[in-house]
C-alpha cells in the first residue's frame, strides 16, 4: 500500500504509527472523560488514517454515580478495549477488576482552572486571598462532577474556609461540562480541567488555581478487562507518543509522553479485524 505521509507537524506522528501497524484493521472501543477529549478527537483521525482501525468512541465521567458516568457504564457491563481517564479513577477501576493490572499508562497531566461567561469581568483568583474572595464575591459556582471538583468540594472550599459560605450557591455538574453551564448564564463563574474549558468559545478563560492550591490531575489510559489487548495497546502507545506530545500541549495539557517498550509481536491468529 502506497504511504502518504501529510505534512507539518502530523507527519512523524502517522509516520511512526504506520511503522507499528499490523496487516489488520480493529474496531476499537473507548471510552474517555472529559479532560483527554480536545487532544483525543484531534489525534483518533491521525490514528485510524495511519492504521485502518476504526476507532468507536464513548464518553463520561471519570467518577460519580450519574448514569453515563465510565464507572456506571463498565459496572452494568458495557464493553470497551480502552478506558481513559484521571489516574484515580483509573486505579479504582483495576481494583474492580474493570480495567487490566499494569496497563496503566500516563498521558498527560491537566491543571484545574476557572473561566467566566465572555465579556463579563475576569475575578481575581491569582493568589490564595483573592481566589477565596471570589468565591465569596461570586453569586453563583459551578464545579465538575469529576476529579477536579472532587478536590475542590472535599479539600479546596475548607481549606480557605468558604465551604459553608458558599454551599448554598456552588453546584456539582453531572453529565456536561461545566463550560456549557457558565455558557448559558447558569453560573457565574466555573472551574473544571483547563483542557475541558478552553474549547468553550463562549467562555474567558481567567486562569489556573494559584500553584499553591493546584492539583495536577493525570489523565491515564488502560486496557479494559476482556478487551481487545493487541489493538487497545497499540492505540494508547499512538496516544503517550513523543510524536503526540504537540497537540497533546495545544489543548491545555502538559505531555507526559516517555519512551514505551517496543510492542510484542502478536500472536498467530490475533488480529480480529479484516486484512488490508
Amino acid at each position: 500500500m502506497k504511504l502518504n505521509i501529510p505534512a507539518g507537524r502530523h507527519a512523524l506522528l502517522v509516520f511512526v504509527l504506520w511503522l507499528a501497524a499490523p496487516a489488520w484493521a480493529d474496531e476499537i472501543r473507548v471510552i474517555t472523560s472529559g479532560g483527554f477529549t480536545a487532544a483525543y478527537q484531534q489525534l483518533v483521525p491521525l490514528y485510524e488514517a495511519a492504521t485502518q482501525d476504526r476507532v468507536i468512541t464513548a464518553y463520561g465521567a471519570s467518577m460519580g454515580n450519574a448514569p453515563d458516568s465510565i464507572p456506571s457504564r463498565l459496572a452494568r457491563g458495557e464493553s470497551f478495549d480502552v478506558v481513559i481517564l484521571a489516574d484515580s479513577g483509573l486505579d479504582k477501576l483495576v481494583e474492580q477488576g474493570k480495567v487490566a493490572a499494569g496497563s496503566r499508562v500516563d498521558l498527560a497531566r491537566s491543571l484545574i482552572g476557572m473561566s467566566v461567561r465572555k465579556g463579563t469581568p475576569k475575578p481575581d483568583i491569582s493568589t490564595v486571598e483573592a481566589l477565596k474572595q471570589t468565591l465569596l464575591n461570586a453569586k453563583s459556582i459551578a464545579y465538575s462532577a469529576s476529579a477536579s471538583g472532587t478536590y475542590l468540594s472535599t479539600e479546596l472550599f475548607p481549606r480557605l474556609g468558604v465551604a459553608e459560605q458558599i454551599q448554598d450557591k456552588a453546584r456539582k455538574i453531572y453529565s456536561e461540562r461545566v463550560g456549557a453551564v457558565v455558557a448559558r448564564g447558569d453560573a457565574e463563574i466555573g472551574f473544571q480541567q483547563v483542557s475541558e474549558l478552553l474549547p468553550f468559545k463562549e467562555l474567558d478563560y481567567v486562569g489556573p488555581l494559584p500553584a499553591e492550591l493546584q492539583q495536577r490531575v493525570f489523565f491515564s489510559a488502560g486496557t479494559a478487562a476482556g478487551g481487545q489487548s493487541a489493538a487497545a495497546t497499540r492505540f494508547i502507545r499512538f496516544l503517550a507518543s513523543p510524536a503526540a506530545a504537540s497537540i497533546v500541549s495545544s489543548t491545555g495539557l502538559e505531555p507526559v509522553a516517555t519512551p514505551l517498550p517496543p510492542p510484542a509481536p502478536p500472536a498467530l491468529g490475533q488480529g480480529q479485524g479484516q486484512k488490508r
